[in-house]
């Protein structure tokens, strides 16, 4: 039997520390509370821990120390017991010898969930991605930016209450990725879903998030908080916004005091 989850429970990471079996530290004792609903972005420099949090935050990963919950429960038992966590990687990882719409229904499958309902919510959310009329094509034939929309698809369909994104736009084009992140948040605002995005790219970070968290450099800490009060919906215009240009700057500063401060503790 499926457990309910309850509004407003949060993802907490509570001085949550990971160090490798080699000795590499990734991350050093990360506090932070992630209320439902919000788009929340981990922005640091490479190695910083943030792919690892999120890795822990699935169930991937074992702490070293501390702890995260998902919906106050542990992300093992939040996963044995709900639909509530997906996982949208670097890579769209799709199944090249299945067609778009059954690269998207196998997590579906998985679960158990119906032929003809399975078929339904696939098709459901490949049309909010835009590629309804490519569900019968092979991944080979998609260009990279339909491959994440699939692979987006495909984490949507179980209907996830928390969404875990490791820098998904990072291979793409500016153009295709700037694409990408206006119908990312078309989908956060329709679907109201949690969604933990991680990024090295300031303006990426500054455009999506109702929040940033700043990560020093590695071990990652959390070196500060910013609540980004963009207007929303936001638009391509959004980009050009004094307002915008402002965010960007306060973002990239705390990101540069996060790794003065790592190089003075050195």
């Amino acid at each position: 039997m499926m457990m309910e989850t309850k509004a407003g429970e949060s993802v907490t990471f509570s001085q949550l520390s990971k160090v490798f079996q080699n000795g590499t530290a990734a991350l050093d004792r990360l506090d932070l509370t992630i209320e439902e609903g919000e788009f929340i972005t981990f922005l640091g420099p490479s190695g910083c821990g943030k792919s690892t949090a999120l890795r822990m935050a699935a169930g991937l990963e074992e702490p070293s120390m501390g702890g995260v919950k998902v919906f106050d429960r542990s992300p093992e038992e939040t996963i044995q017991n709900t639909n509530d966590i997906a996982f949208v990687f670097q890579e769209p990882n799709l199944l090249p010898w299945r067609k778009v719409l059954d690269n998207v229904i196998l997590p579906l499958e998985l679960r158990g969930v119906p032929k003809k309902e399975a078929r339904e919510e696939a098709a459901r959310v490949l049309d909010m991605v835009g590629l309804k009329k490519y569900m019968k094509v092979y991944p080979r034939e998609l260009s990279g930016g339909m491959k994440m929309r699939v692979s987006i698809a495909r984490a949507l369909a179980a209907k996830p209450k928390l969404l875990l994104m490791d820098e998904p736009f990072a291979a793409l084009d500016e153009m295709t990725r700037q694409r990408l992140q206006l119908e990312l948040l078309e989908i956060w605002e329709k679907e109201k879903t949690t969604i933990l995005f991680v990024t090295h790219n300031v303006f990426e970070a500054v455009y999506l998030s109702t929040t940033i968290a700043v990560m020093s450099a590695g071990p990652g800490r959390l070196s500060s908080v910013i609540n980004v009060d963009l207007p929303r919906p936001r638009h391509s215009i959004t980009r050009t916004d004094e307002l915008f240009s402002a965010y960007v700057k306060k973002a990239s500063d705390q990101l540069e005091n996060s790794l003065d401060e790592r190089e003075g503790a050195s």
